[in-house]
């Protein structure tokens, strides 16, 4: 029997997973009945301001240490791109944290285009699902195998493998863990896929109005500010939910006038009951800052500056003053 044709789509180290876990699969077990043919990922990036250092996408590089054929357009509606990518003839595409795909593209391959998304769908429909699920104080996410259509993540789904949401956990750690499972759940679509056994499921099954849903809207740099009115639970989870990247951020007054925007990575909760104003900052000026706010405090446990490093407070603390400085709301 001839073996399904897969090219699989991805860029960032979220989609070298679930393509590892093909390619192994393939490399151990040549019965397995399908072949990565062919690896479409973004073009390289200059890393300098000469243009001379170029720096690969982690799924180039997993492709190239494994010799599969790859394209790199800059365009996904170039005639020449396209010429190649149906070149490959591929009967199913795999599509992981890449851009989004004109109908030419995705409704190429005989069997269809199917996408790895980190949320259980409907629920988080966007660009950045493992920050809000967290930010919005969920106690488990997962990820979801469904086939692409039209309108942005709303195609019907394959699979879907459920991940807990641990109370200490970043978007960060949460994205490896979803990273992990995703590539248990690509493989085993695939594997659903060549052996006939798939039967997706409208999402429109999966609620009663769109109301029910929550989304996942892409982040900026105003989503990121610290609400310092909000409840000290509120407040960690959208810490969390922002670490490492895009960092949760706040502006803060010095003692001698001077505004500076300040990342916050890590914090905790001390609750309290206390008769200060919500946005107090104090410290000792020596281990530790925290912020007054509905609850107890906000503890300041892993910060940045500008124009410095993450670090501890504490050693922050030690060349920054922070006595008598005010949190900007």
């Amino acid at each position: 029997m001839e073996k399904l044709r897969i090219v699989y789509l991805g860029t960032p180290d979220f989609a070298v997973e679930p393509l590892r876990r093909l390619v192994e699969r393939q490399k151990s077990d040549e019965n397995c009945g399908f072949e990565v043919v062919g690896v479409v990922t973004m073009p390289d990036k200059m890393i300098n301001k000469r243009g001379t250092q170029l720096l690969m996408s982690p799924v180039k590089e997993y492709a190239v240490e494994n010799d599969i054929p790859l394209l790199q357009p800059v365009s996904l509606k170039d005639e020449e791109f396209q010429a190649a990518l149906a070149a490959w003839r591929a009967d199913l595409q795999i599509v992981v944290a890449f851009r989004m795909l004109p109908e030419s593209v995705w409704n190429m391959p005989r069997l269809g285009t199917f996408n790895l998304h980190a949320s259980l769908l409907p629920q988080y429909r966007g660009a950045a699902p493992i920050n809000w699920a967290i930010i919005n104080g969920d106690k488990e996410t997962g990820v979801t195998t469904f086939f692409l259509k039209h309108e942005i993540d709303t195609g019907d789904i394959i699979f879907q493998d459920i991940v807990p949401i641990a109370t200490d956990d970043t978007a960060g750690t949460l994205h490896d863990k979803l990273m992990l499972t995703g590539g248990d759940t690509v493989l085993r679509t695939v594997e659903a896929i060549v052996a006939g056994k798939v039967k997706a499921l409208p999402q429109d099954k999966l609620y009663k109005c769109v109301d029910e849903l929550r989304p996942a809207p892409k982040i900026f740099r105003d989503t990121c500010r610290i609400n310092w009115v909000a409840k000290s639970q509120n407040i960690y989870d959208f810490v969390r939910g922002m670490s490492p990247y895009p960092a949760a951020w706040t502006e803060i007054l010095t003692a001698d006038g001077a505004t500076v925007a300040v990342k916050v990575y890590e914090a905790s909760i001390e609750e309290a009951t206390h008769d200060k104003e919500w946005g107090t900052l104090l410290t000792d000026g020596k281990k530790f800052v925290k912020v007054a706010v509905d609850g107890g405090y906000i503890h300041l446990l892993s910060i940045q500056i500008p124009g410095k490093k993450r670090m501890a407070v504490a050693d922050l603390l030690r060349g920054f003053n922070m006595q008598g400085a005010k949190v900007v709301k």
